[in-house]
């Protein structure tokens, strides 16, 4: 199991719940976040001041657990879809799990799912 999160526009949000249905993801975890990468939050921004200082850019943290076989199909998928070749398209973070239960069924690993 992998789990995959997610950064991107909150605009981008139904093109990849989209994506992860089609693809076999049977849930999903989503949180607002800001923050900036190489930018910094900048680009064209016109302020009075001097120093705009540092802009925090709105964005989503979609985060969900899928079975290894379809993590590969998932970033491809993302990759084509949802890239605009302009800054703040979003990252994509894969980290391994070691397991999973289910609470109300107490089924575990995959099936947890």
């Amino acid at each position: 199991m992998k789990e995959l999160e997610i950064v991107i526009k909150p605009e981008k949000l139904e093109n990849l719940k989209r994506i992860l249905d089609l693809e076999g993801a049977k849930g999903i975890m989503i949180t607002t976040i800001f923050g900036y990468g190489h930018q910094k939050g900048g680009g064209q921004v016109y302020v009075r001041d001097d120093e705009p200082g540092i802009n925090l850019l709105p964005k989503l943290s979609v985060r969900t657990v899928v079975k290894d076989d379809i993590v590969d199909n998932i970033i491809k998928r993302v990759l084509d879809e949802l890239n605009t070749n302009s800054f703040g398209d979003g990252k994509i973070f894969i980290r391994d799990m070691e397991g999973a239960v289910k609470v109300r069924t107490g089924e575990t690993g995959d099936e947890a799912l």
